[in-house]
């Protein structure tokens, strides 16, 4: 799997990297010499991050049930409790509803790029689903004309700047973490500021937990506190039954079943239309 990731010649990965970073070299729009660049140095960085994992967990010395790693923040049980494992149990293989997945995926990994990176780059396998943009016709076209079967390319790539970068990044991985482990605490502590910010993605997590998510429950308990408690329950719900409340005790203050009372209510009204009449005319 990691031989497929980095793009190592004859195995899946190889065929769709390489072909997408020749695609970009033979481009000609503006900004293609750049984003030639950046894939060239992803290709370092991802050997380096792959075999970095392969060396650290297959190899060297056993790490199950101590401290994490280089953060060293935790002890033993916490360890062992993270892992969702009994005190002194050891680490086992999976059972077979998950290896079996696993072995099945792994069998493409190696041989899947080999046949069908032809039809998929020189022939017709998409049909109209997927068409090329004018702007990138001429780099396409290059990389399908060139092309002389799977092996062919898978040997041409052995020659290729992609495979001595990817071999350069398994070399360093080996260099840090095998051969000279003290490298790595080294480089971490001369460039404690540039590992700050690498190690927390550049804050972005930071950023979007702040602005985006905190962002979005402070809007929501706005709408919460001022459009459902204040509005609906405040004035719609609850004011509307105070104005109930009030209206009745207003009307009931005229009904109280007494006969002289409404006489003399009617006295009262007709006293004041007549104040009102005079006074109009």
């Amino acid at each position: 799997g990691s031989l497929a990731l980095i793009g190592t010649p004859f195995f899946s990965g190889f065929y769709s990297k390489d072909s997408i970073i020749e695609a970009v070299q033979a481009s000609s729009i503006p900004g293609a010499g750049y984003a030639f660049f950046c894939v060239l140095a992803g290709v370092f960085v991802t050997a380096f991050y792959s075999f970095r994992m392969v060396f650290l967990v297959f190899h060297g010395e056993e790490r199950f049930g101590k401290a994490h790693g280089e953060h060293g923040k935790h002890d033993d049980d916490h360890d062992e409790d993270h892992h969702g494992l009994a005190p002194g149990e050891k680490p086992h293989e999976s059972p077979l509803v998950v290896t079996l997945p696993l072995i099945l995926l792994a069998i493409p990994s190696l041989a899947i790029g080999f046949y069908t990176i032809e039809p998929l780059l020189a022939g017709n396998w998409f049909g109209e689903a997927i068409s090329v943009g004018a702007n990138h016709t001429a780099g396409v076209h290059e990389i399908a004309e060139s092309f002389h079967g799977a092996a062919g390319m898978a040997l041409h790539g052995l020659l290729s700047a992609p495979f001595w970068l990817a071999l350069a990044g398994v070399v360093a991985a080996w260099v840090f973490y095998m051969y000279r482990p003290a490298l790595a605490a080294a480089f971490r502590s001369r460039f404690e500021a540039i590992y700050t910010v690498l190690d927390n993605k550049y804050y972005f997590d930071r950023f979007n937990e702040i602005v985006f998510a905190g962002g979005a429950r402070l809007l929501g308990k706005g709408l919460w506190q001022a459009g459902d408690q204040g509005l609906i329950d405040g004035i719609g719900v609850a004011g509307s039954s105070w104005l109930v409340r009030l209206v009745s005790r207003i009307l009931s203050l005229f009904q109280t079943g007494h006969l002289y009372q409404y006489a003399f209510t009617v006295i009262v009204g007709v006293c004041i239309l007549l104040t009102f009449w005079v006074s109009l005319s």
